[in-house]
């Protein structure tokens, strides 16, 4: 799973790069800025919510599953957007195995 995660990363960092705004979405939306790239991650953010909505009423999740690949794409975006990195956060989620979820939310508040 995580060569999927890095070949996207590894693509969309690409894409960046070329600043080919013509031939590339990533480009187009590196060029409009981190306001822009945070609005679709907002927005998307809120579809998938939608979605799992959707999943739950009509036991179905197909849109959610098509969201939520889109939310992950524009916060890989925004990642590399800002110099970080899906490997990044990955590690954050493998420093928390073995801690409860409410222990960790205590220890930021600290």
């Amino acid at each position: 799973m995580d060569d999927v995660l890095q070949e996207l990363t590894d693509i969309i960092e690409e894409r960046i790069q070329s600043a080919d705004e013509q031939g590339s979405y990533v480009a187009k939306l590196s060029a409009a800025g981190l306001d822009k790239i945070l609005e679709k991650v907002g927005e998307e953010a809120i579809e998938v919510i939608l979605a799992a909505k959707h999943a739950e009423q009509f036991n179905n999740n197909e849109k959610l599953i098509h969201e939520s690949a889109d939310l992950l794409f524009h916060t890989l975006v925004m990642l590399a957007s800002v110099g970080a990195d899906i490997n990044q956060v990955l590690s954050e989620l493998e420093r928390r195995f073995g801690t409860s979820g409410l222990e960790e939310k205590k220890r930021r508040r600290g």
